[in-house]
């Protein structure tokens, strides 16, 4: 089966979505042969996911598979998006009818209907909006007009005050929409009953009350039957609570996913809120990798291209401006930046009625959890086998006269035993058939992993992680490479301007405004106020100036505000005609200024030697312009590269003028002019290293995870940056290629030159998205599992490609978190550590519970057979096996799952994912504890009462002590060996125990009620009181367990896993014939 799966070399090879498509037949037959073989469910297809549902032995479907995707709902989800869809593309069909055809005169619209302060109504405005209605907006007398009748200026947006929050919302709606319900505790409830083996134990408790009412009486009669019909409920409920706690958990961590953070404009000045407080009327700029957060329509843009997909199915990107301005709620910007006023939200959006008709199912499978349902089931038909065997064996011999009572009487005499008591003997093998079912299938092993993601993706978030893909937290303890941005990941992102060239000199102090000449001063400052989309917010009485945009836009709107930078005023003096937003493929972005003269001046922004490059003059300090010569370039160069060796990020900043004839009459489509510039100044920002990142990239190091460093910067800077956060560990690593690479000089080279140099690198500068996407796949295809770090919209592709894509939270783009699987919500690169050291536990506790689980499957099934076999009767009844299935199940996936990380898990390689899922030192582990307690057990079962001194009482008196003993002695090892699974591969088994105080409290819940069991309830469990002496028995026998497991510690295994020594000959002949 898939748990003794290959070895860490053999899975460079086997990796089949790893390496994307199958090089050779075995691959191909791997994939094909084994269903529960799938290392990763990103990209799984449905067909895949499918199969693996049909091969595994399940006796509760709807329990087994409830975190999982759900086949039949994702397609009705198709179906309704299909629908929406196409109800957006006739809408668009008729718009484009519209324009083709006059509009007939004489027909006037009516004027629009007011609601409540609001001189338009919800109605109105949704109909345009809906029906992308050009000539409604015209109507109302364009964006200005429609602003006027919803009390919104377009330049300082809503006033924004709680009375103007709440008449909005009373008047157009709140952007929320209505959700289905999350699942109450009585279908969880109802789903437990689901369980083909409780409703068989259920029939058969009912059918024992019945005869055992009608042969003993109501007084003595009702207790085999009500007794296992209140295990069964006690399963039920216990379960039940379990998976609906966990499913609140899912519920409150999807709920923080949707709760998109955004800037909106209120009262001049730019805020962030939480996409639900969108109002109609609310102002909002739009930049690159923003999510349209509601239906609006465009204030201003400049190269604003939308993609409309999410909506209409189209990869077509939409260019939106006056003539098309309607934008929809759910969709991406693609390109260049703009303004919207929101005209509908909520429910009143096209993508609130889509969102509002689908129930989203955010059920995933994860490579674990389809791997465990492959063990589950190979447990599960052993299990069957077994029972199926002891229901045989017990039949055949209660029939043939061999089972006897504590009297030594046969218990089934032909044509002598009632009819009434043949079928309650019969009922009770099979009772105890069924029950070694429920033991021997263990559908809690898969349930297992969710309950264990669960729980880490609630503490991940404490560590600043928001999981958006359960496989994600479970694959990042595989990351074998994390490549990871520098800025604000490795950096603190809080930029400072401290260097600056300004004409052809530096300058002493960068804030002194006194060493810049007025002319370099006054086109440095035009420069930098209308080159944003940044923004300054000055408040009328004594308050600091608000600064807003990226870092990069605020140091440098900082740095002119020092300068004497009146920012208003500023942008107020020219028109912006056409802007080329910064691009991180061309490493600058522009904007073309329309001056009162007619003149026409271009400014340039971006990476300094690239804009460098493009320059051909300068000013001196007279404000003469100077040509470039090669002792400037030089002077400017070497300024750079000091700059960059400090570890500086260099910005230059340039423009151009141009004539008005030069500019022409379609702007939108104008490319700016970007060579012949003249050079105003270069500056230094200093992004200091975020502390403890050192202790973190060294952390990941010892861990056998290699961290690269990708970043867009020059390459001078990232190896500074480098050594200082310790991926280069000396200078001479900083000298030598590959070890550092250009992104060009990466891209340049063959698909094999980079497979074979992808290794070695550890820093890449200049780097484009692109680049990053080229190392992700030869990274991946040298066998690695990646994890990508990334926040702009470009870098969309390089996350999905990854094995684990890591978005920012606070610098991110809303198309970058979307294509991500984890968002690190602080930008910290301590925090993509601890999702590694979470991925890990996660792994790790899985391990742990299977290991205890197997132990008690061993020896339950062990000892009931070979009992059943020799003696004709079972040491361990339905009910107690019932009581050990709760233990094992529910409450020890409860205690187990939930162990916190330790550092211990850092301190050896990642865990390879075709690796076994159960390894030699479990097998070692389990089959020392399963031996002893076969052994032990079924040496009491036979000699219990000459060696527990019980010849004394009558035959009965013994059996029921010495079955109670073997029970309780039983449910005492699991106990202890619930101690010993913590630690699989460690001597000391309670390090960090007081740690996790639910393991302690399941423990101690699991003594006290077997205590209440074995002394109060024996009516019901059919066992009697022991004495003090025979509690100290039952006690040392599960002691025993912690030396055994010190002993068991000490005995070497195998590195080679057993599917290595054992290798599957069916296979091998297949592939080869």
């Amino acid at each position: 089966m898939s748990f003794l799966k290959g070895s860490p070399r053999r899975r460079r090879n086997n990796d089949l979505e790893a390496r994307g498509s199958p090089s050779g037949g075995e691959l191909i037959d791997e994939d094909e042969s084994d269903p529960f073989d799938i290392t990763s469910t990103k990209n799984a297809s449905i067909e895949r996911l499918r199969r693996w549902r049909q091969a595994a032995l399940v006796l509760n479907a709807s329990r087994r598979f409830r975190y999982t995707l759900d086949l039949k709902r994702e397609d009705e989800k198709k179906q309704r998006i299909r629908t929406v869809r196409a109800h957006v593309q006739a809408i668009r069909a008729a718009q484009i009818f519209k324009l083709g055809v006059s509009p007939e005169n004489g027909t006037p619209k009516p004027p629009p209907t007011p609601s409540g302060p609001f001189a338009i109504g919800q109605e109105d405005l949704a109909l345009m909006s809906r029906d992308h209605n050009v000539l409604s907006l015209q109507e109302y007398g364009g964006v200005k007009g429609l602003s006027d009748l919803v009390k919104t200026n377009l330049e300082k947006g809503i006033q924004g005050d709680e009375p103007d929050l709440q008449n909005r919302r009373n008047a157009f709606g709140s952007n929320t929409y209505p959700r289905k319900k999350g699942r109450s505790f009585w279908m969880f409830l109802w789903e437990a009953w689901q369980d083909l083996t409780l409703i068989i134990l259920m029939v058969a408790a009912v059918a024992s009350l019945a005869l055992g009412i009608k042969t003993e009486g109501i007084k003595e009669g009702w207790y085999d039957g009500g007794s296992i019909a209140f295990a069964v409920i006690l399963v039920i409920v216990v379960t039940a609570v379990s998976d609906y706690k966990q499913s609140l958990q899912f519920q409150n961590l999807n709920e923080e996913k949707r709760n998109i953070h955004l800037e909106v404009i209120r009262g001049g000045r730019r805020i962030e809120i939480s996409i639900y407080d969108i109002v109609v009327g609310d102002v909002i700029p739009l930049n690159i990798g923003d999510q349209v957060p509601a239906d609006g329509v465009l204030i201003s843009g400049h190269s604003l291209a939308v993609d409309e997909s999410s909506m209409t199915g189209e990869s077509k990107i939409v260019h939106k401006d006056s003539k098309d301005p309607f934008l929809m709620s759910g969709c991406k910007i693609a390109d260049g930046s703009g303004t919207m006023l929101v005209t509908s939200v909520g429910i009143n959006t096209e993508w609130g009625l889509l969102m509002a008709s689908i129930s989203e199912d955010t059920g995933e499978e994860t490579p674990l959890q389809v791997r465990l349902n492959g063990v589950a089931t190979f447990i599960g038909m052993v299990g069957l086998s077994v029972a199926v065997s002891v229901l045989v064996v017990l039949l055949v011999r209660y029939f043939t006269g061999h089972t006897k009572d504590t009297n030594g009487n046969k218990q089934f005499q032909a044509g002598t035993t009632k009819l009434g008591d043949a079928v309650d003997g019969a009922i009770k093998i099979v009772t105890v058939a069924v029950t070694i079912v429920v033991v021997a299938v263990p559908e809690g092993l898969p349930l297992a992993v969710t309950l264990t993601l669960a729980y880490s993706m609630r503490k991940m978030m404490a560590d600043k992680a928001l999981v958006r893909r359960l496989s994600a937290c479970e694959t990042m303890g595989s990351a074998t490479t994390i490549c990871s941005d520098k800025t604000g990941t490795l950096t603190l992102n809080q930029m400072t301007v401290v260097e600056a060239y300004v004409g052809e000199k530096k300058v002493d102090s960068p804030e002194n405004k006194s060493e810049l000449s007025p002319l370099v001063s006054s086109l440095l400052l035009e420069g930098i106020a209308q080159n944003t989309n940044g923004s300054v917010y000055v408040p009328e009485g004594d308050g600091d100036v608000e600064v807003s945009g990226s870092p990069t836009e605020k140091a440098i709107l900082s740095w002119g505000l020092k300068l004497g930078m009146s920012f208003e005023a500023i942008r107020s003096e020219s028109s912006v005609i056409h802007v080329f937003p910064f691009n991180s493929e061309k490493k600058r972005g522009g904007v073309a200024l329309k001056l009162p003269d007619g003149q026409v001046h271009i400014h340039w922004k971006g990476a300094a030697e690239i804009v460098l490059a493009s320059c051909t003059w300068c000013i001196d300090a007279t404000d003469q312009l100077v040509a470039m010569d090669e002792d400037k370039v030089n002077f400017f160069k070497k300024a750079i590269e000091n700059m960059a060796t400090v570890s500086l990020r260099c910005v230059a900043i340039a423009y151009r003028s141009c004539e008005s004839e030069e500019v022409p009459s379609d702007e939108e489509h104008w490319s700016l002019p970007e060579n012949d510039l003249v050079l105003l100044a270069i500056v230094g920002i200093k992004d200091p290293c975020r502390p403890g990142v050192k202790d973190a990239v060294q952390l990941c190091q010892n861990a056998g995870v290699k961290v690269r460093m990708v970043t867009g910067d020059n390459l001078q800077t990232a190896k500074a940056i480098a050594l200082e956060a310790g991926i280069l560990g000396s200078a001479v690593d900083a000298t030598t290629e590959p070890n550092l690479i250009e992104g060009r000089a990466f891209r340049a080279l063959s698909d094999t030159q980079r497979e074979e140099i992808a290794d070695k690198i550890s820093v890449m500068g200049r780097s484009s998205p692109s680049d990053k996407l080229l190392l992700v796949q030869a990274l991946r295809k040298k066998g690695h599992v990646v994890a990508v770090t990334g926040d702009g919209t470009n870098d969309a592709p390089a996350l999905h490609e990854a094995d684990i894509g890591l978005a920012m939270g606070i610098a991110g783009t809303e198309v970058a978190k979307e294509s991500s699987d984890i968002i690190i919500l602080d930008d910290n690169f301590a925090s993509v550590v601890k999702v590694v050291r979470w991925g890990r536990s996660v792994y790790a506790n899985i391990q742990k519970f299977i290991q205890f689980q197997l132990t008690v499957n061993v020896a339950a099934l062990i000892i009931n057979v070979v009992a059943a076999v020799s003696s004709g009767e079972v040491p361990l009844n339905a009910v107690q096996l019932l009581w050990v299935n709760l233990i094992m199940d529910t409450l020890g996936a409860l205690a187990l799952a939930t162990e916190p990380p330790t550092d211990h898990l850092m301190h050896r390689p990642p865990v390879g994912r075709r690796e076994p899922l159960i390894t030699n030192i479990m097998w070692r582990n389990l089959l020392i504890q399963a031996l002893y307690q076969v052994i032990v057990l079924l040496v009491l079962h036979f000699q219990g009462r000459s060696l527990l001194n019980l010849e004394q009482y009558s035959s009965d008196r013994a059996n029921k002590v010495k079955n109670t003993l073997i029970f309780n002695s039983f449910v005492l090892c699991q106990v202890f060996n619930e101690f010993n699974a913590r630690k699989p591969d460690e001597l000391n088994i309670f390090k960090g125990i007081t740690k996790n105080s639910l393991f302690m409290g399941i423990v101690g819940l699991t003594i006290v009620l077997q205590v209440i069991i074995i002394e109060f309830l024996g009516k019901f469990t059919a066992t009697v009181r022991l004495n003090w002496s025979q509690w100290l028995i039952s006690v040392i026998i599960g002691f025993m367990s912690w030396p055994l497991a010190v002993i068991g510690k000490l005995i070497p295994v195998p590195e080679t896993p057993l599917s290595k020594l054992f290798p599957r000959f069916q296979r091998r002949r297949r592939t080869q014939s």
